[in-house]
């Protein structure tokens, strides 16, 4: 069995597909397996991911029978998944070769800890135009909370931890928080995790769009935070930031687009 099964979800991903995958097939580390769920794709996904199969014996093919969104398609990957460690990645995001190398060296050496994250670099089809390095250290309850948690993409995590919680949640709550939800899970029951502190990914994301985020899935997120702040018991004070998803989404695009800048720049 391999040490490690990397979990990836695609779902229309032909533009970064390739060089997506090809940056795990690359690692440094390489006692993986590299299992692919396409979720229905309409593009050519299929296609590329079918010729990549055929050049690494490492990557394991899935594809839903119709189109069921990420929560549902990670776990159908965990479903199958024989490694100790599980990673995660994107099929739009790039891995730095040492990645699953320093993952691995630090769950090894440090038992305590079921999740390790990275930071990341922002790019987009102009190049790399932004940053986001987590301060190295473990992370508590309440910084879970607050959203001081994972770039999801970039962890690796104890199948064990993963499988106690049940994997991923498919409720219509979660909307586009599964990351968030499975956090707070984890640390519900117990478990901690960790930040590296570096950077060891690109991570595709247009330097606009946080302002095309639906506000649908703002509400989603008010409601799974005032779920979680009454589960874990925290303070008072901290039902506050439950608020922070609604009030976000009223400010003007313009001064979003300020702030995404000042907090990301390079």
């Amino acid at each position: 069995m391999p040490k490690v099964s990397a979990i990836m979800g695609v779902y229309n991903g032909s533009k970064g597909l390739r060089r997506a995958v090809e940056s795990i097939l690359n690692q440094t580390f390489s006692d993986f397996e590299l299992i692919i769920c396409d979720d229905k794709s309409i593009d050519n996904s299929k296609t590329i991911l079918q010729e990549l199969a055929l050049q690494d014996e490492r990557i394991i093919l899935l594809e839903n029978e119709q189109n069921l969104r990420l929560s549902k398609t990670l776990n159908n990957c965990l479903a199958v998944a024989s490694g100790e460690y599980i990673a995660r990645m994107d099929d739009d995001d790039i891995a730095y070769p040492e990645r699953f190398e320093k993952q691995v060296a630090f769950l090894d050496g440090q038992p305590d800890y079921a999740i390790v994250g990275t930071g990341r670099t922002f790019y987009d089809e102009s190049g790399v135009w932004g940053k986001d390095v987590e301060e190295k250290g473990e992370r508590t309850k309440t910084d879970i909370f607050l959203g001081h948690t994972f770039v999801h993409p970039s962890v690796m995590m104890r199948k064990s931890a993963l499988l106690a919680v049940e994997g991923y949640s498919t409720e219509a709550i979660i909307g586009r928080a599964e990351d968030y939800d499975l956090w707070c899970k984890l640390y519900f029951k117990g478990y901690k995790g960790y930040n590296l502190g570096e950077i060891l990914m690109d991570y595709y994301e247009a330097q606009h769009s946080f302002s095309k985020r639906q506000y649908k899935y703002r509400i989603n997120e008010y409601k799974l935070a005032r779920m979680w702040h009454k589960k874990m018991e925290l303070p008072f004070k901290y039902s506050l930031h439950s608020f922070r998803p609604l009030i976000v989404g009223l400010f003007p695009k313009v001064l979003l687009k300020k702030y995404h800048e000042r907090v990301f720049k390079l």
